[in-house]
């Protein structure tokens, strides 16, 4: 039977992702803190403890592939004579606009995936924290089992 006190750390293990906002790497941190001083006292705790922390390893993965997808487009459309806006402060204001490359779609497309990646983030989040609350076990979606 789970107490308060299990489903307590389980969800503050879930919540102290949002450290990161506040610390570097503390969606890292946070968890890990917790999880390793509770691990052993309940296997509630420790499920939730290695969920959260595979989750934000997936995450931190995911986020490194689209940013390693997206940086080679950017500088395409940097160094390929990128004349999508032209603006000459000295002559007055001159605006220029031709049409833009594709591969601004494309980079463009991946800044959207990681913006709603960000949002299903948080998302999850609150959903693992809320399932922790109720003594509930939860798997986050798309989550590579790092910690077994």
């Amino acid at each position: 039977m789970l107490d308060n006190h299990q489903k307590n750390i389980a969800t503050f293990i879930h919540l102290s992702t949002f450290s990161r906002f506040i610390i570097p790497f503390g969606n890292f941190i946070g968890p890990i803190v917790l999880w390793m001083a509770n691990k052993e006292k309940s296997e509630f705790v420790d499920n939730h403890g290695k969920q959260a922390i595979n989750f934000q390893i997936s995450i931190l993965l995911y986020a490194l592939v689209i940013g390693l997808l997206s940086v080679p487009f950017f500088f395409f459309n940097i160094f390929s004579s990128f004349d999508f806006i032209d603006i000459d402060l000295f002559d007055g204001i001159h605006l220029n606009i031709t049409e833009p490359s594709p591969l601004l779609y494309i980079g463009g497309g991946l800044g959207v995936l990681a913006i709603l990646a960000f949002i299903l983030e948080l998302v999850f989040i609150v959903i693992a924290s809320l399932k922790a609350r109720d003594g509930e076990t939860y798997h986050y979606p798309l989550t590579i089992d790092f910690l077994k």
